[in-house]
């Protein structure tokens, strides 16, 4: 019912703005901005549901605009938060493979790496979260990405001693 009820007044801002947008073309930037917002709050609000859905609805009509990446993003953000993890993967790759010059780019391959850990493929998330500090060092996301690698199963692997099998006490 959420779903409705986010999704009939999107359509009609959306169906409303496709009037004016052939006299006025900066109202379907408008549109794509409030239907952005609107989504956003559903996110907000912990409706992840409503939220992917709005947010899927958003890229069929406004999958060229400037907040397409950003609204990708949050497909994936949102598939992460309900336990779609494979889903998630593929959104935030998406980000990095379809939108190279966005601001989402650092947080998705963060979150790339943080989606691997919950799939529990160590390896992947630890070269993931290396690439987050190779290439945005100084970023809110690379921190993120360092306090997960001290963290990682791998670095406590990694410091434990291997056991050979031969011993010298034998």
């Amino acid at each position: 019912m959420k779903i409705l009820m986010v999704m009939f007044p999107a359509m009609a801002a959306v169906l409303f703005s496709l009037n004016l947008a052939v006299a006025a073309p900066s109202n379907v930037q408008d549109s794509s901005r409030h239907l952005y917002d609107r989504v956003m709050e559903e996110f907000k609000h912990r409706d992840y549901e409503a939220a992917l859905a709005g947010f899927r609805f958003f890229l069929e009509l406004h999958g060229h605009s400037s907040l397409a990446a950003n609204a990708q993003y949050w497909v994936g953000e949102c598939q992460y938060r309900l336990g779609r993890y494979k889903d998630a993967l593929k959104s935030f790759y998406h980000v990095v493979s379809y939108y190279p010059l966005s601001p989402k780019l650092a947080a998705s391959t963060l979150k790339i790496g943080q989606t691997y850990t919950r799939l529990k493929d160590h390896e992947k998330a630890r070269m993931m979260y290396e690439r987050v500090i190779d290439q945005y060092p100084e970023s809110a996301e690379a921190e993120l990405a360092r306090k997960a690698l001290d963290a990682s199963p791998l670095r406590e692997e990694e410091s434990t001693p291997q056991l050979t099998g031969s011993s010298s006490s034998e």
